[in-house]
C-alpha cells in the first residue's frame, strides 16, 4: 500500500496494552508516525522501537502543553498531521475516506471524524466527533490541563468513517483513569483556567460545545437531563445493559467533578495535579538523534 503524506502523532504513558493495534492501524498506510512518551515503566518504548516508530520522551506537565510540545518541537515534514490516541484504531473505511480525500486536493485545512466508542468489548451508539485531521501549521492544541481540543486556523470539513476507540481494557482501568481526570478537571475550575475557547452560542462548533459545556452546571436537574440525553438522543438505549451501564458511569464522572471543586471550594485547598505511575527516560531514547534533536536540557531530557 502506497503510504500518505500525513504524519500519525500519539502521546502515551505505559500503553503496551494497546499501543500494538494503534501501530499496525496506520504503519503502513502513513509516512511517519511519532510517539510522545511521558517516561513509561512497561513495554511502550520496547514496542515504539520494535515497529520503527520515533519516539521521545518528557515528563508529562497537562495535555495541552504535552500536545504542543509535539506540534511545535517533532520534525514533521509531511503537510498533513493525524492526531491519534493509542486506544485507538483507523478504520480501513477511514484509511480509504482520507486517500481519496487527498487525491482531491481538497482546500479544507482541517476535519473533523467521528469516533466511535467501544465499551465491554462492544462497539457503542453513541459517537463523538473532533477535529484529528489537519494541515501541518493550521492547527494547534488549547492550552488546557486536560480535554484539549484542535484549534483550527481555516475551513473544517467532515468525514464520514471512524475511528475505533477502545478505551480502557476494564471498569478498574477506566475508573482509575476518570479519577485522575475529573480531579484535573476540578482543579482547572477552581484555578479559573479558560476553557478550550470562548463560550457562544452563537460561535464555531467549538465555541458551542464550551457553551453547552458551560451552562450544563447551572441547570437544575442537570444529570437526569444527561441521562435522557444519552440513552434516548445519543442512542445507548440501544447497546443494551452495556449502554446503560456507561451511560451511568458517565454522570458519575461528570458527578465527581462537581464534588471534587466543591470540596476544593470547601476547604480552600486545591491539590497538586495528579499523576499516573511514570519512571525515568530510557537510555535508548535519549542517545537517539530525535531525542537529542528537541532535547532543551544539557541530559537531553526535554
Amino acid at each position: 500500500m502506497e503510504k500518505l503524506p500525513l504524519t500519525v502523532i500519539m502521546l502515551t504513558l505505559n500503553e503496551e496494552f494497546n499501543l500494538p493495534g494503534a501501530i499496525e492501524s496506520v504503519k503502513d498506510w502513513a509516512e511517519e508516525i511519532f510517539i510522545v512518551d511521558s517516561c513509561s515503566t512497561d513495554r511502550t518504548v520496547d514496542i515504539a522501537l520494535e515497529n520503527g516508530v520515533g519516539i521521545v520522551q518528557r515528563h508529562f506537565t497537562n495535555f495541552g502543553d504535552q500536545w504542543n510540545f509535539a506540534l511545535q518541537k517533532l520534525p514533521i515534514k509531511t503537510p498533513w498531521v493525524l492526531k491519534l490516541d493509542a486506544d485507538e484504531r483507523i478504520s480501513n473505511e477511514l484509511k480509504d475516506e482520507i486517500r481519496s480525500v487527498f487525491a482531491t486536493d481538497t482546500k479544507e485545512d482541517a476535519f473533523v471524524v467521528p469516533v466511535r466508542l467501544w465499551f465491554m468489548g462492544k462497539p457503542m451508539h453513541p459517537k463523538i466527533c473532533v477535529v484529528r485531521l489537519w494541515r501541518k501549521n493550521k492547527a494547534r492544541i488549547s492550552d488546557v490541563t486536560v480535554n484539549e481540543h484542535l484549534i483550527v486556523d481555516g475551513t473544517t470539513g467532515r468525514l464520514r468513517s471512524f475511528i475505533e476507540h477502545h478505551g480502557s481494557p476494564d471498569l478498574h482501568h477506566w475508573w482509575d483513569k476518570q479519577n485522575r481526570y475529573t480531579t484535573m478537571l476540578a482543579i482547572q475550575k477552581m484555578k479559573g483556567q479558560k476553557m478550550s475557547a470562548e463560550p457562544k452560542l452563537f460561535g464555531t462548533p467549538l465555541e458551542r460545545h464550551m457553551f453547552l459545556i458551560k451552562l450544563f452546571f447551572r441547570l437544575p436537574f442537570r444529570y437526569q437531563i444527561q441521562w435522557f440525553y444519552e440513552v434516548f438522543v445519543r442512542g445507548a438505549w440501544r447497546d443494551g445493559k452495556s449502554g446503560l451501564t456507561w451511560v451511568r458511569l458517565q454522570i458519575t464522572a461528570r458527578r465527581m467533578r462537581e464534588l471534587k471543586a466543591i470540596e476544593m471550594k470547601t476547604t480552600g485547598r486545591i491539590p497538586e495535579l495528579p499523576k499516573a505511575p511514570c519512571g525515568d527516560y530510557d537510555p535508548r531514547v535519549l542517545a537517539s538523534a530525535l531525542q537529542k534533536s528537541v532535547c532543551v536540557e544539557d541530559n537531553g531530557s526535554p
